[in-house]
């Protein structure tokens, strides 16, 4: 379960301790998926996950903000070939109690709208720690190998996964024409130690654990450096598949098995939930004893079918989860406290601790969420203090130890003025965050404004990472978003180029540009997300974009939804997920002179593409309104919506003459009455499956 301190906070509070989530998640996210040397462990970079996930569960409203909770990995690196997955590689979520084993069950049954007393098929497996990886076969041969990437793209391994000897080549006749297969690239702890023994006595890189020593080995661009390496897969899931062959995911695993695919062992498969937890501990137990690493254990449910109905969400399937083992806790030095400014001027404290290992990873950081966080806990400079990189809060400070507390240590004084630029920071009434009020002023806050604009799931500018950015800011090179269009053209005029700085040249100044102009052509929907409007991160910016259509529409909208008495303000309400607050975070940057100003210089070095919607040619409802009210039987609501927007349909909160259907349960009331008043098409829940069943 989450931290409880995450449901005694309010809005304001939850916002300032998720932000400084966001940036450390991003940084690990490249160590670990680009440059194979992760600073944190696998468990310790889940929980970072787990307690995004938790404060977006309680406060659904933060999700709009920058969220890496719908992001999967991180961009292909460079000097490997991209290739796009025909199906996406998402990631899971995570459990890290009985407790919230069961509430993952649990949200299961309801979203089938199921008794909490059925007897739900559960498969589990180990978790294997290594490098997520897929093997596409065509007419049965071994054709391309591809890492996770980001989910959606990865890096071309083939060459390096042909060298691994228990991959196979081919597959037996009953195999389908197109097949891919999901696994783990790994390397047993035996081999591991010989090849670090090795490393050593060479003078070469040591690797600090099997998961590293794995994915750097395959990540050459040297096949025959991959050769050398003493690396194994396991397959355990698929991905575009041309002929169904099973169904179930026991079925799979037999199948895989029986074509030539190393599986992980021990597995389990059974109804009860309590005997899945009982595998867990087996398997924890025994966790040490086995030839290779594992972090915890995956839960799927074991029927095809029922996984086809619960489909993803954000990152993960709602159909699987991983229940990871608890890490440790320990004590060291709070050294000193610092404060970081986000792009909405938010003053994170950030424990520095003298370095210490847990659970095998050097802790060196921590986060304090907020000026009240540091009161509650009464945590000094100079304190011993417990660390904990678990499930809830990592790295999380839990606490100070009283008996080693010197005597004379001062409280903490939370500062009144900005540290970057000296502002006043304040702290408004009924909220626990203190800001800055520099604002624009703030150089902290107008640079973090630009990595955001420049981050991966907005403008993806490859080569302009964070330190480009400060870089540029500080010699002024960039000051706003356009000036990052316009650099080219005033580099050609300037007296010190880009390519006589320190660590620059003529071909990696090019190499900038190009990647630059590439991204002079973007979707609607990622530029609205670019533009780092409070409150409107990637699912609601795609929700606007789908909504209005053009940038043009969505401005003209916005600017007459200032209005609440509106008809384009209730439009804007009757957005899924949109309601008055971040409604108002919308309608105040389009009310804003300045940031007009900046749409205009953007839109000159622009082409912003129209929202392109999926082709729904054969549904029934693409590009409807549905309003879903009332108690459903068949479906639950969650399904229900899913599997609407899937459809290509817009799900409103709210009836308006602009809604096309409103499908109404049992005991449906104002929505349903509203309907009728309107003279909206009202549907039982039966009228509804028969009409998107066409």
């Amino acid at each position: 379960m989450a931290n409880k301190a995450l449901f005694d906070m309010d809005q304001e509070d939850a916002r300032a301790r998720y932000a400084a989530l966001i940036k450390e998640i991003e940084k690990h996210d490249l160590l670990y998926h680009q440059q194979d040397s992760p600073e944190i462990s696998d468990a310790a970079y889940d929980a970072l996950r787990n307690e995004l996930e938790a404060l977006e569960k309680q406060y659904p409203e933060l999700k709009t903000d920058q969220s890496p909770s719908a992001k999967v990995g991180a961009a292909p690196a460079k000097g490997f070939r991209k290739v796009r997955h025909k199906v996406p590689m998402l990631s899971l979520s995570n459990v890290f109690t009985e407790e919230e084993f069961f509430e993952f069950r649990e949200r299961v049954l309801n979203f089938l709208n199921l008794d909490k007393d059925h007897d739900l098929e559960i498969l589990a497996e180990p978790k294997v720690d290594g490098l997520s990886c897929s093997l596409r076969y065509e007419n049965r041969q071994f054709v391309q190998a591809a890492t996770r990437g980001d989910g959606y793209e990865g890096e071309d391994i083939t060459e390096n996964v042909k060298t691994i000897t228990d991959v196979p080549k081919s597959l037996p006749k009953d195999a389908p024409d197109i097949l891919e297969v999901r696994g783990e690239i790994y390397m047993r702890r035996g081999d591991f130690m010989a090849l670090n023994q090795k490393q050593e006595e060479e003078g070469k890189q040591v690797f600090a654990n099997p998961r590293n020593a794995a994915a750097g080995s395959v990540r050459q661009l040297n096949a025959e450096i991959t050769k050398s390496r003493p690396i194994h897969l396991f397959g355990y899931a698929l991905g575009e598949v041309s002929t169904p062959f099973a169904k179930t995911q026991k079925e799979i695993r037999d199948k895989l098995s029986a074509w030539g695919f190393s599986l992980p062992e021990p597995s389990y498969v059974g109804k009860g939930p309590k005997e899945a937890l009982k595998y867990y501990t087996e398997i924890e137990k025994e966790r040490s004893d086995l030839p290779y690493e594992i972090d915890g254990i995956v839960y799927k449910v074991n029927d095809l079918a029922l996984q086809e109905r619960l489909g993803f969400v954000s990152r993960a399937p709602r159909w699987a989860t991983a229940h990871k083992f608890p890490a440790e806790k320990a004590v060291t030095v709070l050294k000193d406290i610092d404060i970081q400014v986000g792009r909405t001027g938010v003053l994170t404290p950030v424990a520095r601790l003298e370095p210490i290992s847990v659970g095998g990873v050097v802790v060196s950081n921590a986060t304090l969420h907020n000026k009240d966080e540091i009161e509650r806990k009464d945590i000094r400079i100079g304190d011993h203090v417990i660390i904990q990189r678990a499930g809830d809060v990592i790295p999380q400070v839990l606490g100070f130890v009283e008996e080693k507390r010197k005597k004379g240590a001062k409280k903490y004084i939370f500062p009144d003025h900005c540290p970057v630029c000296n502002s006043l920071a304040i702290r408004e009434e009924g909220e626990v965050a203190v800001r800055c009020t520099g604002g624009l002023i703030c150089d902290a806050q107008v640079v973090e404004r630009l990595k955001h604009f420049i981050s991966r799931n907005a403008f993806d500018i490859e080569g302009m990472g964070t330190k480009v950015i400060e870089a540029f800011w500080a010699d002024g090179l960039i000051k706003a978003p356009a000036d990052i269009f316009t650099l080219e053209k005033r580099d050609k005029n300037s007296l010190t180029p880009i390519r006589a700085r320190d660590g620059w040249g003529e071909q990696s100044a090019k190499n900038l540009f190009e990647s630059i102009n590439a991204r002079r052509d973007i979707e609607l929907n990622r530029f609205i997300y670019a533009l780092g409007i409070r409150q409107i991160g990637e699912a609601t910016a795609k929700r606007l974009a789908a909504s209005y259509g053009m940038l043009e529409a969505l401005q003209s909208a916005m600017q007459a939804a200032q209005d609440h008495e509106s008809e384009a303000y209730q439009d804007l309400l009757n957005i899924e997920d949109i309601g008055p607050s971040v409604a108002d975070d919308l309608i105040g940057f389009f009310a804003e002179p300045h940031n007009i100003d900046v749409l205009n210089d953007l839109t000159a070095e622009l082409s912003i593409k129209p929202y392109d919607a999926p082709d729904m040619e054969d549904s029934p409802v693409a590009g409807k309104t549905v309003v879903f009210t009332g108690t459903l039987e068949t479906l639950s609501r969650a399904e229900a919506k899913a599997k609407a927007e899937s459809l290509g349909a817009k799900v409103a909160g709210s009836v308006s003459k602009k809604t096309d259907y409103v499908v109404a349960g049992a005991d449906a009331g104002s929505k349903l009455k509203k309907a009728k008043e309107l003279g909206v098409n009202v549907l039982s829940e039966q009228e509804w499956i028969d009409l998107i069943s066409v």
